[in-house]
């Protein structure tokens, strides 16, 4: 998916490109070791997604970003690359968007350290653009905590709720899109019934984002997803079609044979077959949709109609490659 081709906003991608000097601009230091590390993954690209929906909230594409909307996107990038540097430790990746993961390729330790340092640049910077936006950054922080709490707390549990998952997932993933739109709404100086709308839309583009991701750990192959295939569930992170197929009563005893426990490369093949296989596919398709009907309703508190029409294609196009 192309975001940015998605929302197909004007001047948009001029203030992408302006927000790659600031990322680098914002955490080096002068210390060549520390610098190596805190733009590893600045220098290895991404989708950019967080800061083109703080940029589209702000500007909607009809006018440049001014320096507070580049801050405001600058701060949200970096809360999710910190995500990443943790997030790796936790799942003793390798891999990252294509190049060697920063734990894997300078420690664990450095790898913390510097995802800290990362995220006391970007509360720095949520500082100079205000307190509200400072204080939304710190509660955002909270959830992301809590969402990865909620989801490790729960490996290998095969009796996990949905509930559960969906708490995991607000904190983990939807809490960060939904303040990265919320900040471009204030940076941006939209009224207060549309800095709400536009936070309601960021939240459900976030579950529907991830979502998505849990649906294609299962359905797509190794060289789509760019890591194995089944590595939630190879991991003991059972999210939403697995949470289905265990409770079918079909699949279900097939599947708890094999989990509660990490499963090695035959384990998983045949686990993600039974999950591919069962309900838990179509209903996770069926939420994902329930979300991007959420998220159209959200934009009609929006009065740029281009605006509008961009965030219903951007979360609307999360749906286009999957299964049904």
């Amino acid at each position: 998916m192309n975001a940015s081709e998605a929302l197909d906003l004007p001047l948009l991608e001029e203030g992408l490109l302006c927000v790659e000097p600031l990322l680098n601009a914002n955490v080096v230091t002068g210390d060549s070791f520390l610098d190596s590390v805190t733009t590893h993954l600045i220098a290895a690209g991404g989708k950019r997604l967080r800061p083109l929906l703080a940029l589209a909230a702000a500007t909607g594409g009809e006018r440049e970003a001014t320096h507070d909307d580049l801050m405001g996107a600058v701060a949200v990038e970096l809360v999710h690359l910190a995500s990443l540097y943790h997030d790796d430790v936790l799942d003793e990746a390798t891999i990252r968007r294509n190049v060697e993961s920063v734990n894997s390729r300078f420690g664990n330790l450095v790898a913390i350290v510097a995802g800290d340092y990362l995220l006391a640049r970007s509360a720095a910077i949520a500082a100079s653009l205000g307190t509200e936006v400072a204080a939304l950054l710190a509660e955002t922080l909270a959830k992301l905590c809590q969402g990865q709490v909620a989801e490790v707390r729960s490996a290998f549990q095969i009796t996990r709720s949905r509930e559960d998952y969906i708490r995991a997932i607000t904190g983990k993933t939807a809490a960060l899109t939904s303040t990265s739109c919320r900040i471009g709404a204030l940076t941006g100086g939209r009224p207060t019934a549309e800095v709400d709308a536009l936070t309601e839309y960021g939240h459900c583009f976030g579950m529907v984002f991830q979502i998505r991701d849990d649906i294609l750990d299962i359905t797509a192959t190794a060289g789509e997803l760019l890591k194995p295939a089944g590595q939630d569930l190879a991991e003991g992170i059972y999210n939403l079609p697995t949470l289905v197929a265990l409770a079918d009563p079909d699949s279900g005893p097939d599947l708890r044979a094999l989990l509660g426990q990490p499963l090695g490369q035959p384990e998983r093949e045949k686990a993600c077959a039974i999950v591919a296989a069962s309900s838990g596919i179509g209903v996770a398709v069926n939420e994902a949709r329930t979300y991007v009907e959420r998220a159209r309703d959200a934009t009609s508190g929006v009065s740029n109609h281009a605006l509008q029409e961009g965030l219903t294609q951007l979360a609307t196009e999360l749906l286009s490659d999957l299964p049904g």
